[in-house]
């Protein structure tokens, strides 16, 4: 080979070999869709979803796009929104809203992997087969744990030293029917346990609300805890607003209901679940598939207390008590 071909050759090479690199980098540019049924609802929750992806070296703009599809709470519009994302052909979706988001986009899509972060029953709603080996294209973390209304029926029998009855309200199609014995079980248990009589009320809409409150007046109610559900926790402030208005301390399964003027929550640390959903993120834009990932329980959990609350209620929480608090607000 003569010596201009050869170095023409080298040349061009050496100039291609950026090129391809660069090409090749462009190419793992990750799209992400996000749907939310109300993203100013929680925007601390894609605010840890952001901080988790950044911690695994994902930066917007640069190696992945994020496309954010918001139903601003009118839910009835989620299933076109998801219907937007599928035909974006993103490569992932993060589904929030309990198990309403993750249904919508399963029902979108059979192929695009979903993750969920906080989803209260995963088997019972049938977003997955089991915890253990989802199966199909959904995956993620479960806030559920049926150990925790005991601790807010404890929680509540330590603020309210001589409570006897407390309201147990449950909306009757959150949770699978397996679970929702479950965790009927786990309430009547402990409350006995605690020489505390429930009063399971039901609602299963926010137009059953005030006579939910009044079943619970007759029932002579001294307090109230809540069973998980997606539609609570969107109606948490009317919930809030009901039990201050019939003077009931209450123990709720999460913060926004303490940051809107309730009493107290404990619950699964929802921040935490979607730092950690950006791991299976991750996972799933490395090749594993969504059904051989299981699914996650709460790893952390916190108690929030509001002492304004309390003292509109005529409540002394006891120190021992606050000093076991992750927050207290004052």
């Amino acid at each position: 080979m003569e010596r201009r071909t050869f170095l023409s050759t080298l040349t061009g090479g050496l100039l291609a070999a950026p090129l391809a690199a660069e090409a090749q980098q462009a190419a793992k540019v990750a799209r992400i869709g996000y749907l939310s049924p109300n993203l100013a609802a929680s925007p601390h929750l894609r605010d840890a979803f952001l901080q988790g992806l950044h911690d695994l070296g994902y930066v917007e703009g640069r190696n992945v796009v994020i496309e954010y599809r918001d139903a601003e709470g009118k839910l009835e519009r989620l299933p076109a929104l998801a219907a937007e994302l599928v035909a974006l052909k993103v490569d992932v979706i993060l589904a929030e809203g309990g198990t309403l988001g993750p249904r919508v986009a399963k029902q979108a899509t059979r192929t695009i992997p979903i993750v969920f972060a906080g989803a209260g029953d995963p088997v019972g709603s049938g977003l997955v087969t089991s915890l253990a080996r989802p199966g199909g294209n959904v995956t993620g973390l479960s806030s559920l744990n049926p150990e925790l209304i005991g601790k807010r029926l404890e929680l509540l029998k330590q603020a309210v030293p001589g409570v006897d009855r407390v309201a147990v309200l449950r909306q009757p199609v959150a949770l699978g029917e397996r679970t929702a014995k479950d965790m009927l079980k786990a309430a009547d248990v402990a409350a006995r346990a605690l020489g505390v009589q429930p009063q399971f009320i039901e609602a299963r809409g926010p137009d059953e609300f005030a006579k939910a409150f009044s079943d619970m007046t007759s029932a002579r109610a001294g307090a109230l805890t809540l069973l998980p559900s997606a539609m609570f926790l969107r109606e948490h402030r009317r919930l809030v607003d009901l039990a201050a208005k019939n003077r009931l301390p209450a123990a709720y399964t999460s913060r926004e209901f303490v940051d809107a003027g309730g009493l107290m929550s404990y619950g699964a640390n929802q921040p935490d679940l979607f730092r950690r959903a950006a791991t299976y993120v991750d996972k799933i834009l490395k090749g594993a598939k969504p059904g051989d990932l299981p699914v996650e329980q709460p790893r952390k959990f916190e108690l929030v207390i509001n002492l304004k609350a309390a003292k509109a209620l005529g409540l002394t929480i006891p120190p021992s008590l606050l000093q076991r608090a992750d927050q207290v607000i004052e």
